[in-house]
């Protein structure tokens, strides 16, 4: 069983909020059980994946090409198919 690092009384403000003190993380999920516990766990958020600028750029230019018909010879890939 995890024992408590620290331990304190707490009280919801007027608009039911709660404080947490001297947190090590930003952000929690929290969990309300049935029975009147309330758990959280913290959670760290990343950054989402970013295109950088010089992929977006060179997808802007290849789009550019394929509108004005400056584009490769197909290719055959019918030796793929099944």
């Amino acid at each position: 069983m995890p024992t408590a690092i620290r331990e304190y009384d707490a009280k919801l403000d007027s608009k039911r909020r709660l404080t947490l003190r001297s947190t090590s993380f930003e952000y929690y999920h929290v969990q309300e059980m049935d029975n009147g516990t309330i758990v959280l766990e913290p959670r760290e958020l990343t950054v989402p994946f970013q295109v950088s600028v010089n992929t977006l750029a060179m997808m802007d230019a290849s789009v550019r090409n394929m509108k004005a018909g400056n584009v490769s010879t197909p290719i055959d890939l019918s030796e793929f198919e099944d």
